[in-house]
């Protein structure tokens, strides 16, 4: 649809064309100075005059315009005008113009239009007419010029606005990558804060338990030199200790050398006269000693005890033993007195107790059995103990001597057993030996052999001859008989088991040498009662057969004597107590036990020669007799 109105050029001297470069304030400015230059002409119907300004407001107003503008709208272009809004999403609001006594429609057509056209140009003038015209078509181009600048502005708006949005994504994006950076960054940095953290704690952890290891090892250290330097000290003390008791001991001992050498002569000319007149014993047998024993029993049966006296070997009237054997036991008893008070003098510069070593040595020595292993084992133990460093030797000896002998108190004592014992401890320490015998004169007289006879003027009481020749006394009172000739029979069978040992490739000391010479003094000196009858059986139990095998005849031409002499003489005696011992040794010669071995003197096992000798470390370190340290 198309609506067109003319006008007229010029009104009254004013040109309808506005400037073609005035801008839209300019356009105003001169709209409103028309305005008021055509309300003030007379010429201006009053139709088209304006009661107030143009007001170009924001505000809506539902008022109609005062006065009439004709307006020329092609479909065109709002169909333009309404694609460009469109476009730029914006709608432009159209307005109807009202003018009074016209109404102009969109929705008329063209005959409608030229209906009003006559009328319009007959109301109207022509100065009216290109006055709205001119109007209009300025209005139109204004509002062009508004729209295209509002399209402008809104599209370098809607531009901004995408750049700004755009913008605003690139620094969200920017903003979200840089946190999450940083959220890692921090998480990293944290990570080795944690680690740089855990890492420095374990450093000082380790730091501080390498300090508390050095403080340790330090504290223990120091506590070992403490203890180090105390031991020193009392190493230091204790030889000092040593050293002062040796020198009093050495200067004892040198005080006594000349008498201890004379003794020392004396015993081994008494020992070379034993062995001496055991050589000549089996020449005596038949001849010189029969006829002795023959005329010593004789003088017995006659003139009882006072004969005694007589005998050229005696001493004080109370002792019957060969001057050889007299002067042994007094050579062994002196040597275990002067130990005694050597070890006495040892404790109390020692101000130490040494009652655990003799303790042990007790043990050992109750212990012992008849068995290859038991043997071996207890013998290298007390030979251990003689040779530790913080026991004095002469110690640990006499303990062993005295031990050993009153083992012989115990019921079930393996004899034998003992005696192997004994015979291979005092090869690794021969100068014991006396010691030990020595010992067994103190408790038993008659393994010198020595009987001491009973006198009132040696004597003040029976008790005090009855403690001398070995009875004990318990609670005030003196022991039976039985239960001396028990011990006296125990003593007897250690004495032969010891004389009796023999083991291949170690000397026995004190062997069958001895125990010919013992038997060959016996049967010279003794007298023939219940307590050597009980001597001899006892003696000829353990050592008979080992006798036999080496003398053989001359055994049996012993053996003969005891039957024919001594046996006699103890059957004349008529007591009670001596039949059964009688009975004993006579069975023992009839039934000829000594051929037999005895039992228990074989150990249970291999030869002993296996005991002590094939072991190198423990053969070497005894081989070689020790110095002689305290005798």
């Amino acid at each position: 649809m198309k609506l067109e109105l003319r006008c007229p050029q010029s009104v009254d001297g004013i040109a309808l064309d506005p400037e073609p470069d005035w801008n839209f304030d300019a356009l105003l400015a001169e709209l409103n100075s028309l305005e008021m230059k055509l309300n003030t002409s007379a010429n201006v119907p009053a139709h088209f005059t304006k009661s107030r300004l143009r007001d170009f407001s924001n505000e809506k107003s539902d008022d109609k315009c005062p006065r009439p503008f004709v307006m020329r709208v092609f479909e065109d272009e709002m169909m333009d005008s309404e694609s460009d809004g469109e476009d730029n999403q914006r709608l432009v609001p159209v307005k109807r113009f009202n003018c009074d006594k016209h109404y102009l429609s969109d929705d008329s057509d063209d005959e409608l239009a030229l209906e009003f056209q006559s009328y319009l140009m007959g109301e109207v003038g022509l100065v009216e007419s290109a006055l709205c015209e001119l109007t209009y078509e300025h209005q139109v181009d204004t509002k062009e010029n508004i729209r295209s600048k509002i399209s402008a502005l809104e599209a370098d708006l809607m531009g901004e606005t995408e750049k700004s949005a755009s913008a605003l994504t690139r620094v969200e994006k920017y903003r979200e990558a840089r946190w999450e950076i940083e959220r890692k960054l921090d998480t990293q940095y944290q990570r080795k804060i944690a680690e740089a953290l855990d890492n420095h704690l374990t450093a000082v952890q380790r730091d501080h338990e390498l300090r508390s290891q050095i403080e340790e090892r330090k504290i223990r250290s120091d506590a070992a030199y403490e203890e180090a330097k105390r031991k020193e000290k009392a190493l230091q003390e204790e030889k000092i200790r040593q050293e002062k008791a040796r020198a009093e001991s050495e200067a004892r001992l040198r005080a006594e050398e000349a008498k201890r050498v004379a003794l020392e002569v004396e015993r081994r000319e008494a020992k070379e006269a034993a062995e001496r007149e055991a050589n000549e014993t089996a020449a005596k047998v038949a001849a010189g000693v029969a006829q002795e024993a023959a005329a010593g029993r004789q003088l017995d049966a006659n003139s009882g005890m006072s004969n005694e006296s007589k005998n050229p070997q005696s001493e004080g009237n109370v002792l019957r033993a060969a001057e050889s054997a007299l002067l042994l036991e007094q050579g062994r008893l002196q040597k275990l007195q002067q130990i005694e008070e050597s070890n006495q003098a040892l404790r109390l510069t020692h101000n130490k107790d040494f009652s655990s070593y003799e303790r042990h040595i007790a043990r050992l020595i109750r212990q012992i059995s008849g068995t290859k292993e038991i043997v071996r084992e207890k013998s290298r133990e007390i030979v251990k103990i003689f040779n530790d460093p913080l026991c004095p030797q002469s110690i640990s000896i006499a303990a062993f001597a005295k031990k050993v002998v009153s083992r012989c108190e115990s019921p079930n004592t393996d004899a034998f057993a003992c005696g192997y014992v004994i015979v291979l401890v005092m090869s690794q320490v021969p100068h014991a030996m006396d010691l030990l015998l020595a010992e067994f004169h103190r408790v038993c007289t008659y393994t010198v052999p020595k009987h001491i006879i009973y006198s009132k003027s040696a004597f003040e009481s029976k008790e005090a001859y009855y403690k001398a020749i070995g009875y004990r006394e318990t609670e005030g009172k003196i022991e039976s008989i039985e239960d001396h000739l028990r011990r006296l029979e125990s003593y007897m069978k250690l004495y032969g088991a010891v004389i009796q040992t023999e083991v291949q490739g170690v000397q026995n000391i004190h062997g069958l040498k001895e125990g010919w010479a013992w038997i060959a003094r016996f049967l010279n000196t003794m007298p023939a009662n219940r307590y050597t009858a009980v001597a001899l059986n006892a003696f000829l139990q353990m050592a008979g057969f080992a006798l036999f095998r080496k003398y053989k005849s001359q055994f049996m031409k012993v053996l003969s004597i005891i039957s024919n002499n001594f046996l006699e003489a103890l059957k004349a005696r008529e007591e009670s107590g001596l039949r059964a011992t009688i009975a004993e040794i006579q069975a023992y010669m009839e039934d000829k036990e000594f051929l037999k071995e005895p039992e228990g003197r074989a150990l249970q096992g291999s030869l002993l020669s296996s005991v002590m000798v094939p072991e190198p470390d423990y053969h070497n370190s005894y081989s070689r007799p020790q110095p002689n340290k305290y005798f």
